[in-house]
């Protein structure tokens, strides 16, 4: 289950946030799947992430994220990423710099029978106040 958990995990990485297939969500998530990090304005149902990423996509047109770290027992599977890219427009509120940034988060997620019923996260956005660093993809 654990190796299932993450091949999932790097599925929806591939997929949906390199990938830019949102409608690979539809796929990977369960249909009473529940986000709690909620944001505002955003579903807390599969319609949060694909409206999360369709703005992320938009601000940061070449935007990849990269697994640094995956663990997975039982149910669970946490993820530890770094995000890069060139903030070009508006996001929640920030308009575009034009610089090369970098977020990091930590993703929890819930499994069941192979798709994701539950997300939970950690983000550090403050990367979108100044340039990434150095070396950063």
């Amino acid at each position: 289950m654990s190796e299932d958990n993450k091949a999932l995990g790097r599925r929806f990485f591939d997929e949906v946030i390199n990938g830019r297939n949102l409608d690979a969500i539809d796929e990977l998530l369960a249909d009473d799947f529940v986000e709690h990090e909620e944001m505002p304005g955003m579903p807390t149902d599969k319609e949060g992430p694909r409206e999360f990423f369709r703005m992320l996509h938009a601000a940061m047109p070449d935007m990849h994220a990269e697994i640094d770290e995956m663990v997975s027992e039982g149910d669970r599977l946490v993820i530890r990423s770094t995000a890069t890219g060139t903030h070009e427009g508006d996001l929640m509120g920030m308009p575009g710099t034009g610089q090369r940034v970098q977020m990091l988060w930590a993703d929890f997620v819930q499994i069941r029978d192979g798709k994701v019923v539950a997300h939970w996260a950690v983000a550090d956005m403050s990367g979108l106040m100044a340039p990434a660093p150095a070396g950063a993809a």
